[in-house]
């Protein structure tokens, strides 16, 4: 048995000072998840790229917030439009397959057509509006 620290040189960070979110600060702006930078539309080949960045690596919430993007895209756009939709190179655990599931068309379809699923898009993108 060693007596002693378990890791004699610890790194030691400078401490942050403390951001308290109110319900109004979680909005996309708030938390940085998606920036005018990160929006390309090109309207001549009728074609729209997003690139957002979720909060953390394991983000649950990532095919949610690829969905209410989609989403509300689609309200503003016409249908004849590519939308693209992706996570920040690097920013989730599982970019390939978010970025798979958010750009397949049969697969958004399903995701929508869960009852779950489609309440809270819808909570999330008409909520505010109310």
């Amino acid at each position: 048995m060693t007596l002693g620290l378990i890791n004699a040189n610890p790194v030691v960070h400078a401490k942050k000072e403390r951001v308290v979110r109110t319900e109004d600060s979680h909005t996309d702006d708030a938390l940085s998840v998606l920036s005018e930078e990160s929006i390309t539309v090109d309207e001549k080949l009728g074609r729209i790229l997003i690139t957002f960045t979720p909060t953390i690596q394991h983000c649950s919430m990532v095919t949610v917030i690829g969905l209410c993007l989609r989403e509300k895209l689609k309200d503003h756009f016409p249908p004849h439009f590519k939308v693209d939709i992706k996570v920040a190179p690097g920013s989730h655990a599982n970019e390939e397959s978010v970025n798979k599931q958010l750009n397949d068309k049969e697969r958004v379809s399903a995701a929508l057509e869960n009852p779950h699923l489609r309440q809270l898009v819808d909570e999330c993108l008409y909520s505010s509006e109310l």
